[in-house]
């Protein structure tokens, strides 16, 4: 493998110390607030910043700003660019077209690369929740110290907390002894991986939660450039290569898109479980409980907003006679008419200045179906 000519490697720091935000999901299950250039990472769910703001604060204590990249797609990089303005210009990349998270793991290892060999990244969805911050960063930091110890790359796994059939899940073996750990005070459990299991059905899922030996995949890694490499090189060599070119344009921005443009039409869609984490034997996982929560529907927001004593949660102007369990979000630029709700139970009513979605809260997960069908017809494609 071609060295990139910054920093070589050798002692590593907290200067050497990275992280890859992969923001350009569509986030199509918070339609209709959601849309293709304002996806669920962009959006002010929970509180005054959106979740891809929240992501990067929660970074900022332990990676220097410098060393923030987002990668995200030519549609919402604008948006992007506008919500962190304080991120140096270069680190925002659009990818010129969907190719899922291998892709994407792969602009970011080329970005990293090209600051430093010594390079250590953690790669973080922009769109999760994570309620204990403080943890997050312990694990985080215990993690990238992990990796830049060891040649092995460390996926975040979530004890489950109930028996979720939604989720990707990873079987977990031997606990490793941590003496290496513990010189630099590190608290996070590291297992071997046994066995990957995805979306599970509903009884195989209560024995996980039960038995104690499975985690939920948070699709949060972290590992070496080096490492990362190496991998790529044994299970994915295209992207390999495609990486070692894009490495040594990334200082670059404007060279480094058109090669994008270039190399991504031929480049295969696929995930960075499937491409490399499921193929290599130098995987681990690191215990994550911190309050985690992917936020894959509406009714997973209600979860985080509080509800009146009949259970209703409510954002903006709603108002409600003989109504439980509901959410009703208003998300309207001008309230001049409330979101009127009598007699309904477990239903989400969202509002926005052209579209009203209503859902039974046990359904949210088909708005993501809705979409697709309002895709499909030319007087609702506008609206996703």
């Amino acid at each position: 493998m071609s060295k990139p000519a910054t920093k070589k490697e050798g002692r590593r720091t907290r200067a050497d110390w990275f992280a890859v935000i992969m923001a350009g999901g569509r986030g199509e299950r918070f339609w209709p607030l959601s849309r293709g250039a304002t996806p669920k990472q962009l959006l002010r769910l929970l509180g005054d910043r959106s979740l891809l703001q929240q992501t990067v604060d929660r970074v900022l204590p332990l990676v220097p700003k410098e060393n923030v990249f987002v990668v995200t797609n030519q549609l919402q990089l604008p948006e992007v660019r506008r919500q962190l303005g304080d991120l140096p210009r270069a680190n925002l990349v659009a990818e010129p077209m969907v190719r899922d998270t291998a892709a994407a793991v792969a602009v970011g290892a080329a970005l990293v690369g090209c600051r430093s060999a010594a390079g250590v990244m953690a790669v973080l969805p922009a769109d999760h929740v994570i309620t204990r911050e403080k943890c997050f960063q312990r694990v985080l930091a215990d993690g990238l110290r992990k990796a830049a110890e060891e040649p092995v790359m460390v996926m975040i796994g979530i004890p489950p907390s109930e028996p979720a059939t939604g989720y990707g899940y990873i079987q977990v073996g031997e606990r490793l002894a941590q003496s290496a750990g513990r010189r630099k005070g590190s608290q996070t459990p590291f297992h071997r991986v046994e066995q990957f299991v995805e979306k599970p059905p509903i009884e195989r899922a209560i024995e996980y939660v039960n038995g104690g030996r499975h985690r939920w995949n948070a699709g949060m890694f972290l590992w070496s450039y080096a490492t990362v490499m190496e991998g790529l090189r044994q299970h994915q060599p295209a992207l390999h290569e495609a990486c070692e070119r894009w490495r040594s344009v990334a200082d670059r921005p404007a060279r480094l898109a058109r090669v994008l443009a270039r190399d991504f039409p031929a480049l295969p869609r696929i995930s960075i479980d499937y491409a490399l984490m499921e193929r290599a034997r130098n995987v681990l996982v690191a215990d994550g409980d911190f309050g985690w929560d992917d936020l894959g529907s509406w009714a997973a927001l209600a979860r985080h907003l509080p509800a009146d004593a009949a259970g209703n949660c409510v954002v903006g102007g709603g108002v409600l006679v003989d109504s439980a369990g509901n959410l009703v979000f208003d998300a309207r630029t001008k309230r001049r008419t409330p979101i009127a709700v009598v007699g309904l139970r477990d239903t989400v009513c969202v509002q926005t200045d052209d579209a009203v979605l209503l859902a039974h809260i046990s359904q949210t997960q088909k708005v993501k179906e809705l979409v697709q069908v309002l895709g499909a017809d030319p007087r609702w494609r506008s609206l996703i």
